[in-house]
């Protein structure tokens, strides 16, 4: 089976939390010791959608 990726698709992805179509997300940066990870939430809700990692140039 193969899945295929649609990039025009113009309908809104929904918040998994409240429900409401997402048209813009928050993002806070965390700074750690080991690196930059930024924190993407709801707009509305205010609950975290995820994290994310950016490497620094030494780590590859």
């Amino acid at each position: 089976m193969r899945i295929r990726i649609r990039e025009d698709f113009v309908a809104a992805p929904i918040c998994p939390h409240c429900g409401k179509d997402i048209e813009e997300i928050a993002a806070r940066r965390v700074e750690s010791t080991l690196g930059v990870r930024f924190l993407y939430y709801c707009c509305d809700c205010r609950k975290v959608l995820g994290v994310s990692h950016r490497k620094g140039f030494w780590m590859g």
